[in-house]
């Protein structure tokens, strides 16, 4: 007569479960929240810009399909009990792979892990498997919990939150080109307002985030208004996809062009471009504020002033930073071609001078100011390399 422990079943479903419902639920998680953008990136450039990735979709699939390699491991190792889920490894590795790309400067798909990393964990899994394998017949479920809560069932999550976390270190984690492919799945939807979410409380950036930015200000009409609140990285050369270090990864450049104008012929200088847009008479209302930000930008403040009573009335009207402009060039220039006063900049232009002279060390003045004024032209103006 053979006695059959419903414990030793039980506890096989209860380990299998819980391995499952924690594969699924990181996989499904880290597609959909953490991945898509640079996915939808990869899948553009791995298919010439034909197909399109879907958040929802891409992560519902691509969880089954790992999923299923699961199951096709634990239908060849048959390994249960405490190395369960070891059978999970072949899918976490493939979803590290997919995770780490990234694009190079020839516009192609790069794959972060080293070409050796792969076959020498697929190497020491098989080991392990090997091992479990010995080890496995001489277990006893007899006296042994099988629980939810029980030694067998943790150490199988322990094995599982070691395999995520090497999903996580493994996969893509700069956080400029993620703010950069979700700024631009952001202007493809025409979610303005989302570009200028996206990594708003970040320092980083670099010259084609700079771009996506004043793009999506500019059309918000807030340009003069919030450049500054942003980290800047370039030029004025920077704000115009021509440039080879402001390459966009999946937005259509046309985007930025037809919001302008038109696109030029060939590549020129960025203010011989508005130059040319505004005398055949194809500038948009969003040419002004590149015009007089790519000044701004450039601290080309006689080029500024010269420039600005073509767009704008000078008053307390104008927006915040050419206030600061103009309040900066005031006190920069001994004989001004434009003279403006503004009480209430004039104070906190003062407030900052004082807080300067306040500290003799130039870091340690350079970081007092940034405290209080990092978001101010000024800031940029002086202390930005």
């Amino acid at each position: 007569m053979t006695y059959h422990n419903p414990h030793k079943k039980n506890g096989t479903i209860t380990t299998k479960v819980v391995c499952a419902v924690c594969f699924i639920t990181f996989s499904f998680v880290w597609l959909y929240w953490f991945q898509a953008d640079v996915l939808a990136v990869a899948q553009h450039v791995l298919s010439g810009g034909k197909t399109h990735y879907d958040r929802l979709l891409g992560a519902i699939i691509i969880t089954v399909a790992l999923f299923l390699v699961h199951l096709g491991v634990f239908a060849v190792t048959r390994l249960s009990r405490r190395t369960h889920a070891l059978t999970y490894l072949p899918s976490m590795l493939m979803l590290a792979i997919l995770s780490d790309n990234d694009i190079v400067a020839n516009g192609t798909l790069s794959f972060g892990l080293r070409f050796w990393l792969v076959p020498l964990i697929l190497a020491l899994w098989v080991g392990a498997v090997w091992l479990a394998k010995q080890v496995l017949p001489f277990e006893s479920d007899d006296k042994v919990p099988n629980g939810l809560f029980s030694r067998r069932v943790w150490q199988n999550l322990l094995q599982m939150a070691v395999m995520m976390l090497f999903v996580a270190v493994a996969g893509n984690s700069k956080a400029v080109f993620h703010f950069r492919a979700h700024a631009e799945i952001a202007l493809m939807r025409g979610d303005v307002d989302e570009v200028l979410r996206v990594g708003h409380q970040s320092l980083e950036s670099d010259e084609a985030l700079t771009m996506l930015r004043v793009h999506a200000l500019a059309r918000k009409g807030k340009l003069g208004e919030r450049l500054f609140e942003y980290p800047i990285v370039g030029n004025s050369e920077t704000l115009l996809p021509t440039c080879p270090c402001s390459s966009l990864l999946i937005l259509p450049a046309d985007t930025i062009w037809k919001s302008l104008g038109a696109r030029p012929a060939f590549r020129m200088p960025a203010h011989r471009y508005y130059y040319c847009l505004e005398h055949d008479s194809l500038a948009t209302p969003l040419v002004k504020d590149y015009v007089l930000c790519s000044h701004l930008i450039d601290r080309d403040l006689d080029a500024f002033v010269a420039v600005l009573p073509k767009y704008y009335e000078i008053d307390a009207s104008l927006p915040r930073y050419y206030r600061e402009a103009l309040v900066l060039y005031q006190h920069t220039h001994a004989q001004p071609a434009l003279t403006y006063h503004d009480p209430a900049i004039e104070e906190v232009w003062n407030d900052m001078r004082e807080l300067e002279d306040a500290y003799s060390d130039p870091d340690e003045r350079r970081l007092r100011v940034f405290e209080k004024y990092r978001d101010s032209y000024w800031f940029y103006y002086f202390y930005k390399p």
